[in-house]
């Protein structure tokens, strides 16, 4: 049985990252461990959200099946995660820092839990953020409290890491072990420390695709740009902001370096699966837009990197459409785990062995809020098609327009490919059930937020932070 290492970071643009071909940023640990295994190229989230993203991997279930669309739903503690399955086989499963669980089950399978969440265990206001424009524009050199919470969660992986590898040197125990470890960063705020933000102030590029503000822009992705106050925004804050990003992917790729360090230094580099991905991506500027919430690449999907020597061919690349919730398949697989009774995830190991093995190129995206928008996306093959209720779909073929410059929904010669994906995407998902049940959930959340207000309930598994932590370097 091999042990188990998961790094999952919150909001990496899956551009942005050296052995993904970025020329600027400096992520010189996982493009190690991209040397060591296997890179991911079509990864897709099963949300562009935190919480609806998260809470599908622990599952392996849509968001619409579990009934977490956004960052204030709390999932079923009757629902099975990956770390049951993992502690069903005899694993003891540890996890770290980041999960962003809502409620009062701040585990959900998982047996210890060193460092908590920063965000409370209860939910917010429900809306989505409206200041988007805000972040952009308080951006530059200077410290995220993110940063601050991940090197805690880092000091912790390492001192669990250290601690086994006594054990084992000591012979006391033989039992590989299971560690989850959440970051935060890359997520904004768009604030890096001064030595990350300069390796990037001068040679940071404009976002490749700059969509006009008037040039049919779809009625969504004009919704999104102006709901977040970004219709318009200066060269220098853009550039500002994209260099603090890249300097934060930085600063996490150094803290990852730590805790592959400990892995090599106790011994288990070679009898551990390490994977490392993202929760969703980061516009970063893209098509006029920041932060995540649409179904543009470099929002929803993801980078995604396995390591297992002997297992995973090192220095390899896997160009097939995958879904995150086949990483939670993977890993029950690897580990010898009962599957989750209705994941939907496929272990990639067959895949990884044999590149002609049977595989399906599909993944499923949803993205569904309260201000009217009920949407899901669908990537087979080549095509990806993103519907929206109400609205006209968008359709763009990646093969032909990686930079999704080409909306084809409207065109005539591809009238019978728009309509089969959207018949395969409504198939097992009804827009008009899904708000029903938004809306019955808005109304629940609405008197569980009175009662938090009026009984201040204990939180569970937080992490230290301190507001303060976060500032801007006077310039």
């Amino acid at each position: 049985m091999p042990n188990l290492l998961y790094i999952h970071s919150d909001q990496h643009n899956p551009y942005v990252v050296g052995c993904y071909g970025d020329p600027l940023v400096h992520t010189p640990h996982l493009d190690t461990l991209a040397e060591r295994g296997v890179r991911l190229d079509n990864i897709y989230c099963p949300s562009p959200v935190c919480v609806a993203s998260r809470m599908s991997m622990l599952t392996g279930q849509h968001p619409h099946e579990i009934g977490v669309w956004t960052n204030d739903h709390i999932l079923d503690s009757a629902v099975p995660t990956f770390a049951h399955a993992m502690g069903a086989a005899g694993y003891r499963p540890v996890l770290t820092g980041r999960m962003h669980a809502l409620g009062t089950d701040q585990l959900h399978g998982y047996a210890e839990r060193p460092v908590g969440d920063m965000s409370s265990n209860f939910p917010g206001d429900g809306g989505v953020p409206k200041d988007i424009r805000g972040a952009v524009q308080e951006s530059g050199a200077g410290q995220s409290s993110y940063e601050v919470y991940d090197e805690e969660v880092t000091a912790t992986a390492v001192e669990f890491i250290n601690r086994e590898g006594v054990k084992s040197r000591a012979g006391t125990s033989t039992d590989p072990f299971c560690l989850s470890v959440g970051f935060l960063l890359p997520h904004a705020p768009y604030v890096a420390r001064r030595e990350d933000f300069d390796l990037y102030r001068e040679g940071m590029t404009m976002p490749v695709q700059q969509d006009p503000w008037d040039d049919g822009l779809h009625p969504f992705v004009r919704w999104w740009r102006t709901w977040g106050g970004v219709e318009q925004v200066p060269d220098a804050d853009v550039l500002r902001a994209r260099a603090a990003y890249w300097g934060l992917v930085t600063a996490m790729d150094r803290l990852i370096g730590r805790i592959l360090d400990a892995l090599r230094d106790n011994g288990f580099e070679d009898d551990t699966l390490v994977i490392y991905t993202s929760d969703h991506g980061d516009m970063v500027g893209e098509h006029g837009l920041w932060m995540k919430r649409c179904f543009y690449e470099a929002s929803v999907r993801v980078p995604a990197i396995l390591s297992w020597p002997g297992v995973i061919e090192p220095g390899s690349a896997c160009g097939r459409v995958i879904s995150s919730l086949d990483i939670n398949a993977t890993m029950l697989d690897a580990l010898g785990a009962p599957p989750l009774p209705r994941s939907h995830g496929r272990s990639l190991l067959p895949l990884l062995s044999d590149p002609r093995a049977s595989w399906e190129d599909m993944a499923m995206s949803e993205y569904c809020v309260y201000e009217g928008w009920t949407c899901r996306m669908i990537r087979r093959d080549e095509w990806k098609l993103a519907y929206y209720h109400g609205h006209a779909p968008q359709l763009f073929n990646l093969s032909d327009d990686p930079d999704e410059t080409t909306d084809l929904a409207a065109d005539p010669g591809l009238a019978a490919t728009r309509d089969a994906l959207v018949e395969e995407l409504l198939a097992d998902w009804d827009p008009e059930a899904v708000e029903e049940r938004m809306n019955a959930k808005r109304r629940d959340l609405a008197l569980i937020r009175e009662w938090v207000t009026a009984t201040d309930p204990p939180e569970q598994f937080l992490g230290r932070t301190d507001p303060a932590s976060t500032y801007l370097d006077d310039e």
